[in-house]
């Protein structure tokens, strides 16, 4: 059958939101990718659609929803529950109903079964975006069985568009309500005898070098909504090895109902037995597995990745019920209790940081949804856990906190989108913190104390402002700032930084492109790689110009190339990725050559037609004098020749372009020094090597490092040319930060958050040299 409103998973990427939202086009991209996921296919938002015109509904809509104030939460759930009880109340077009009826029979064909299980999940149009990612906004409805439950429940999901909830969630973030549309996720039922989530970056400290699972017996339900305190595991994601773990007391679980639709909660210790309580969910081999399903899937996303999961008890497998990027990873500046007076504390209750920062004020017990128009601007929430309708009272919290709950359950992740404190998983907080009482609840480290304490010191406001830009301390060493997504510009441009000495196009090939240079010039897509590229790097020269941008061109090594669509085809397998095929050995080779034009002629399209003449270009891991001749040959060709108006820098990074400094300065306009992989090729170390990084090794500080830093210093100031270097190695250690200025180097490079912190120690390095001359004199 040739389906309008039905679309398949296979048939869905990543990229099809507006057809299926966000939820629906991610399962799609993933089963696409082969990553394990239950079978199944969406309504679309067209259908959606078609079922509001064909009921006459959208001005009836329109109407309810033209004065409501969604901060007066009586009138709020009134208009909520007349919206949806007319949706439930009217008709489905005939086509579209038989086209769910028939993908139904369908699906059940392709599983060989009769009357599956499914669970019915709804995906808005707006749901899942980067910027908008409330937990719980839309409802699931699971175990629903049969053509008629299939109807009824589809219908229940595009009610639930209306709920209270979503529509205070689209009004506070500025979503216009019928731009929203929603799609039904209809999806092989999983037998689950354990679930839980991983966020494939730590949401806590926002370490993107870490990942987080929670696990609990039964259905991610129960995790997910924070009705269970699960099991914790936090990881090192290049080691692979769990850094922390938690084993919590797991009292209940969400299991299928035995006679009729739907879930229910159980005691853990009378469905599976007491000693499943306190044990571990995981094995060491199933923790593996996951660990290894999240690094896969971050790869093929290219960013951290919020997902849920379930092990399948009838076939001993995992898979992902759902995947969406993190939203609230972001460089929060921790509440420093340094310079506070010494109070005596004491403390309340302790329970899981979730969301940190500092917050104070008279506790409100809140025992059932009854009760949240209780909370007022400034008090603390407390309840067993929250859901998705108390988000309009967790909005006026200064802080919350929960008896049950993970660090990734629903109190956590909104509290996190909201910035305001939160503590989950504290057992008792509801026993024995008292309405009315004064308290302070310190997120950061888990604690409640009493009364209204940890006063702080006032501190100057550390937002960027014209002012503090202008009176940035002028240096000598221009500061240059280090940038990896295009998107964090506009956050980062006031910053009082020279120009940015390192710009990496492997977010906008991971990100944008999402295919292989080679895999595109085989299927005849280059213009896409080529707008693609192109408009990731005027996005960011456009809003510093006239300030420098230093464009690195791809250092992709081989398995992350693999990674990318295509990339599996075209890439060879190394032992040792790290020292194999990469940078200008890679551009020059007759294998990837016509994808380096291709990044040639997306710098030529940004300096050209876009007249962004502040572009300059860096050409990563150079090997040998003659391989960057024939490149630059290869540049020329593309209308990219070295001129007064058109610089081209190297990566200074392989101890045999410190050997031959000087010959490659006269190839080039400026180096930029790779610290960390110059130290690593260097000291013979692997930078990713804990145990060597443990011993000292991994240092740029050894002196055979320092040597190495002189000679390209010395060689380019002899030739005339830029030297710069990029890493946190000058804003990590003063010692080395004065080196570098006291040799002569003519630029730091270093990421946004250190970008004012170096700019005035370079200042104080620069003072200090002068004084010390004037003293000789």
């Amino acid at each position: 059958m040739n389906y309008k409103f039905i679309k398949f998973f296979k048939e869905i990427k990543k990229d099809d939101v507006s057809i299926v939202g966000g939820k629906g086009a991610n399962l799609g991209e993933m089963t696409i990718n082969g990553l394990p996921v239950p079978p199944g296919f969406c309504v679309t938002a067209e259908g959606y659609g078609e079922f509001i015109d064909y009921g006459e509904l959208d001005d009836v809509v329109q109407f309810l929803i033209e004065s409501l104030d969604v901060d007066n939460v009586d009138a709020l759930n009134e208009i909520s529950m007349e919206i949806r009880n007319k949706i439930m109340s009217a008709e489905i077009k005939p086509e579209l109903e038989e086209e769910i009826r028939s993908a139904y029979r369908e699906f059940s064909k392709s599983i060989s079964m009769t009357d599956p299980e499914v669970a019915v999940r709804s995906s808005a149009t707006a749901e899942d975006l980067p910027d908008a990612s409330f937990a719980g906004q839309q409802d699931t409805y699971l175990h629903i069985r049969g053509e008629e439950e299939l109807i009824k429940h589809v219908k229940m999901c595009w009610a639930s568009l209306w709920t209270s909830r979503a529509i205070y969630y689209r009004e506070k973030q500025h979503y216009d309500h019928f731009d929203v549309k929603l799609s039904a996720v209809v999806q092989k039922m999983v037998n689950a005898k354990k679930a839980g989530v991983m966020f494939t970056a730590n949401p806590i400290n926002n370490n993107t070098d870490e990942m987080m699972i929670n696990a609990s017996w039964g259905l991610g339900e129960a995790v997910v909504s924070g009705s269970v305190t699960p099991d914790e595991y936090i990881i090192n994601k290049k080691t692979k090895e769990v850094i922390e773990k938690n084993i919590a007391s797991k009292i209940t679980m969400v299991v299928k109902k035995k006679e009729t639709v739907g879930t229910e909660y159980v005691d853990v210790k009378n469905y599976l037995g007491s000693e499943y309580v306190e044990k571990e969910c995981l094995t060491e081999k199933e923790l593996n597995k996951l660990i290894e399903m999240g690094l896969k899937i971050e790869k093929i996303y290219g960013k951290v990745q919020d997902t849920e999961w379930a092990f399948d008890s009838d076939t001993d497998e995992f898979y992902f019920l759902q995947s969406r990027p993190i939203t609230t990873i972001q460089n929060k500046k921790e509440e420093n209790n340094e310079g506070i007076s010494q109070e005596k504390l004491k403390a309340l209750i302790k329970g899981l940081p979730a969301s940190p920062g500092i917050g104070r004020g008279k506790v409100r017990n809140i025992k059932n949804l009854k009760e949240i128009d209780q909370v007022s601007q400034g008090d603390i929430l407390v309840t067993e856990m929250t859901n998705p309708d108390m988000v309009p009272a967790m909005k006026k919290a200064a802080a919350v906190v929960t008896d049950e709950g993970g660090r990734t359950c629903h109190a956590a992740i909104v509290s996190r989108e909201l910035q305001i404190p939160c503590i989950v998983g504290t057992r008792n907080a509801t026993d024995v913190l008292k309405d009315k009482m004064s308290v302070t609840v310190d997120a950061t480290r888990g604690v409640v104390y009493e009364g209204d304490v940890l006063k702080e010191e006032k501190t100057e406001e550390t937002k960027v402002s014209p002012v503090q830009i202008m009176s940035a301390p002028i240096t000598a060493t221009k500061i240059y700032m280090n940038l990896g997504e295009p998107g964090l510009i506009n956050k980062y441009k006031n910053l009082p930084f020279d120009g940015i000495g390192l710009m990496r196009t492997e977010f906008i090939f991971t990100n944008m492109i999402g295919a292989h240079p080679m895999y595109l010039v085989k299927t005849g897509q280059g213009d896409l790689m080529i707008e693609k590229l192109s408009e990731g790097i005027s996005k960011v020269a456009q809003a510093i110009f006239p300030r420098n941008l230093t464009v690195r061109m791809s250092d992709f090594r081989t398995n992350e190339f693999r990674g990318l669509k295509g990339g599996e085809e075209v890439e060879p397998i190394e032992e040792n990725p790290m020292i194999g095929w990469r940078g200008v050995s890679r551009y020059i080779s007759p294998e990837y050559e016509e994808g380096f034009r291709l990044e040639c002629r997306a710098i030529k399209k940004v300096r050209e037609e876009y007249g962004l003449t502040n572009v300059t270009a860096m050409l990563p891991f150079v090997r040998t004098p003659e391989e960057l001749i024939k490149v630059k040959e290869i540049m020329a060709e593309e209308g990219l020749k070295q001129s007064k108006n058109f610089k081209i820098w190297i990566m200074a990074e392989v101890p045999a372009v410190v050997f031959q400094a000087e010959e490659f300065a006269e190839l080039v306009d400026g180096f930029s020094i790779g610290s960390n992989d110059l130290t690593q090729l260097v000291m013979g170390a692997d930078r990713d090597n804990g145990v060597l990084n443990n011993m000292g090794y991994f240092d740029e500080r050894n002196e055979s490092v320092k040597r190495a830093l002189k000679i390209l210093i010395n060689a380019a100031k002899k030739k005339g040319i830029t030297c710069s270097i990029c890493g946190q190695g000058p804003s990590q250690y003063p010692e080395l930060a004065e080196f570098l200025v006291e040799c002569g180097i003519t630029s730091i490079s270093v990421n946004p958050d250190t970008v004012e912190y170096t700019r005035r120690l370079i200042a104080s390095v620069e003072q200090r040299m002068i004084l010390n001359k004037l003293r000789e004199i």
